[in-house]
C-alpha cells in the first residue's frame, strides 16, 4: 500500500507540473523591462540585431554649428538618426529665424523656427522646423550630406517592405514620444521617426505627439514640393505635396 501511495503522489506531481508549464505563444513578462511580450521568431530577432549593430557602429556628422548625429545605414542608404537642427547653411550663413505667426505666414523665402518657438524643449529630440523654401537653397545638411529626394524617400519605403508597412520601422516604438497606440512601431530599422509636428503655413502650430512630417527636395511646383510623413494611428509612410511656406522636419541623406 506505501508503494502505491508513492506512485499515486508522483503521479499527481507529474500532472501538476505540466498543467503549470507555458502553453505556446502565451504572453510573458520580460524581465529587462517588466512589460508583457509575445515571443519573437529567431528571423525577427535576428533583423533587429543586425539593424542594432548596424547603428552602433555607423559614423557620426556634425553639422556646422557643431550639433552631432549618428548614422544608421538601412539597404543602400545612409541616413541621420535625428531630425537636422541647424540655425545656418552650410557655408556658414544664418538661416532667418521666425517666430511671429504673422511673420511666419508672409514668406516666401527661407526660414526655421521651433516648434512653439521653444528651443530649449524641443530641439534635442525633435530638431527644427524649415519651410520648404530654406530646403530649395540645397545648403541645409552639412557637406557629404544633402536633403532626400522624393525618389530616395520612396526606395526607403520599397526597401522596408512598402509604403503600408515601412512606417512600423521607421517609427521609434512605444509611447515614450508617440500618442497611444502608436501602430505597429518597432523601429526595426533604427531610423527613430519622432512625431514632431508641423508648423502650418498661417503660423500655428499642430500634431505634436500626433505625426512627424519630413520634406522632399523634389518640387511639385515653384510654391510646392513634396513630404512625406508618418503617423501615430497608421504603420504607413504617406507621400503628399504641400506649401513651401509650411515648416516640416530635415532628416539629411550621405551623398
Amino acid at each position: 500500500m506505501k508503494n502505491i501511495s508513492t506512485y499515486i503522489t508522483l503521479f499527481i506531481i507529474i500532472l501538476l507540473l505540466f498543467s503549470c508549464s507555458n502553453k505556446s505563444g502565451k504572453t510573458f513578462k520580460s524581465e529587462s523591462s517588466g512589460s508583457e511580450q509575445t515571443p519573437k521568431s529567431n528571423s525577427e530577432n535576428k533583423d533587429r540585431t543586425e539593424f542594432k549593430t548596424l547603428l552602433q557602429a555607423s559614423e557620426t556628422v556634425k553639422d556646422i554649428d557643431e550639433n552631432e548625429y549618428k548614422t544608421v545605414k538601412i539597404g543602400n542608404q545612409t541616413w541621420m538618426v535625428k531630425n537636422l537642427k541647424t540655425t545656418k547653411y552650410n557655408d556658414g550663413t544664418t538661416i532667418p529665424l521666425v517666430t511671429g505667426g504673422a511673420a511666419w505666414a508672409a514668406l516666401s523665402t527661407p526660414g526655421y523656427c521651433w516648434y512653439e518657438n521653444e528651443e530649449s524643449s524641443f530641439k534635442p529630440s525633435y530638431g527644427a522646423l524649415y519651410n520648404g523654401y530654406a530646403v530649395s537653397t540645397c545648403k541645409l545638411c552639412p557637406t557629404g550630406w544633402h536633403v532626400p529626394s522624393d525618389a530616395e524617400w520612396t526606395a526607403l519605403r520599397t526597401y522596408l517592405g512598402d509604403e503600408n508597412v515601412a512606417g512600423e520601422k521607421l517609427k521609434e516604438s512605444g509611447t515614450t514620444y508617440w500618442i497611444s497606440p502608436n501602430t505597429g512601431a518597432t523601429n526595426q530599422s533604427g531610423f527613430t521617426a519622432l512625431p514632431g509636428g508641423l508648423r502650418y503655413h498661417d503660423g500655428l502650430f499642430h500634431d505634436f505627439g500626433f505625426s512627424g512630417y519630413w520634406w522632399s527636395s523634389t518640387e511639385y511646383s515653384a510654391s510646392r514640393a513634396f513630404f512625406f510623413y508618418m503617423d501615430y494611428e497608421y504603420s504607413n509612410v504617406f507621400r503628399f505635396n504641400n506649401l513651401k511656406k509650411i515648416g516640416f522636419s530635415v532628416r539629411c541623406i550621405k551623398d
